[in-house]
């Protein structure tokens, strides 16, 4: 897997990647204790509410960025927005009331929400071959479970000689190191496209994205994902220290375990995905996903939740790291920008309705009903997948054009009006085939 790093401009990148999200974690560490001693009791029902207002702005910000950004310098815009988010970082150490935090999470997200889907569109440009992007997805998933891991450690040592709201300048330095990086290389420029109006390219890669059976079937898996993931996200310091009596350091403690399974996970998923199908695993991590949401409503004590949060860190990973596999075969170069960003805002959809529901239902029931509802919403959502995304599932499919004349050139050959070729939803192809043919 860590032979991908042999290319310059992915390891670059990569390492920005990393020492970002490594920020990024200290941020979310800080963020759920700054909840905590600002609303106390009621902490998990601030923090559910900032990370729905980061969901609405990834939501709403994402496909419009990508309606702008693919005429502009990947390079320039990643640079920028880095450095957008480190300004934003700086000022969280002086936060003091609750409004403030939802202001600046939304401002922070809103250049993620440009920034993320455009860093992954690239990732594809610069590794073509499938292995290699395959080892890239994976390494991609372990920098992200560092948030989770390094992270929350790294926070909970510092925790004992720093005030909390001082790991929000870590955070600071991350963006700030991940720009250094970004400039180090060349980045390919987007794919030249069609020109299209400003609505067209904002709506493209959701219009994509839903008339694809393999990516309404991914958008399930996103709400599984989302659902159990929550229970751990927003609830973890509710059940640390209000219901368990303990400190900051084992709410730390807990996230890096969730994390810590998420990791494991994912440097095995490159061999599991060589021998079983993308839908196989992800299903797989899904069901996982239920189990480990399902335990959760009888959680009673520190010592069962750290297993349990290792299970879903587990069921996370093996449930979500394929997805750019996905969405590299569901389009041409070209419509992939907008199909990251599609993935992007749709699968934050996702979070912006399991977010809130873990944190006001568990703030005004118990945390015993929120991980009971979102359990429910996870086995659901596993079932919806398996209806929606066919099993049989091939790049290549035969297909008519009705609409096109017999000499189009399209059509590079005809048997008794139909033709074969790896099939994407674009302008010639608008609707996938009802009739496959296995």
């Amino acid at each position: 897997m860590l032979t991908v790093l042999r290319h310059r401009t992915y390891r670059h990148l990569f390492g920005a990647q990393i020492i970002a999200l490594v920020g990024t974690g200290l941020a979310t560490v800080a963020l759920g204790l700054l909840a905590f001693r600002v609303a106390g009791q009621n902490a998990g029902a601030v923090l559910g509410t900032a990370l729905a207002i980061k969901m609405l702005a990834y939501v709403g910000v994402a496909p419009i960025a990508a309606a702008f950004t693919e005429r502009l310098p990947r390079r320039a815009m990643l640079v920028s927005l880095d450095l957008v988010r480190c300004a934003v970082a700086l000022c969280l150490p002086f936060v003091s009331a609750v409004w403030e935090i939802y202001i600046l999470i939304f401002i922070l997200q809103s250049a993620s929400a440009a920034f993320t889907p455009s860093f992954q569109a690239t990732i594809p440009d610069i590794l073509p071959d499938e292995r290699d992007y395959t080892d890239a997805l994976s390494l991609s998933r372990v920098a992200y479970d560092m948030e989770s891991v390094v992270s929350p450690l790294l926070a909970a040592a510092l925790l004992t000689v720093i005030p909390f709201n001082v790991l929000f300048v870590g955070t600071a330095i991350g963006f700030l190191c991940s720009a250094m990086l970004v400039v180090s290389v060349v980045l390919p420029s987007p794919k030249p496209a069609k020109p299209r109006g400003i609505y067209e390219r904002t709506t493209r890669g959701i219009r994509l994205y839903l008339a694809t059976p393999r990516l309404r079937g991914l958008l399930a898996i996103d709400l599984a994902v989302a659902a159990a993931a929550s229970i751990v996200l927003v609830n973890t310091v509710v059940y640390v220290q209000a219901s368990f009596g303990l400190d900051q350091r084992a709410t730390a403690l807990a996230l890096a375990c969730f994390g810590g399974g998420s990791m494991l996970a994912a440097f095995g998923l490159p061999r599991i995905l060589d021998r079983f199908a993308d839908r196989t695993v992800m299903l797989a991590g899904a069901s996982v996903l239920v189990a480990g949401s399902a335990l959760a409503i009888f959680l009673h004590s520190y010592r069962w939740l750290l297993p349990i949060w290792i299970l879903l860190g587990i069921g996370y990973s093996a449930a979500q790291t394929p997805t750019g596999r996905l969405l590299r075969r569901s389009a041409h170069p070209e419509d992939r920008p907008a199909l990251f960003a599609a993935q992007f805002a749709l699968s934050h959809v996702c979070w912006l309705i399991a977010y809130p529901l873990a944190g006001r239902v568990g703030a005004a029931y118990g945390l015993p009903v929120s991980a009971s509802l979102l359990s429910l919403m996870t086995l659901s959502a596993a079932i919806g997948t398996s209806l929606v995304w066919p099993g049989h599932d091939p790049d290549t499919l035969a297909h008519d054009h009705d609409l096109l004349s017999k000499d189009d050139p399209h059509l590079q050959s005809d048997d008794g009006g139909q033709h074969t070729h790896p099939y994407v939803i674009d302008d010639t192809h608008t609707a996938w085939p009802r009739n496959q043919k296995k």
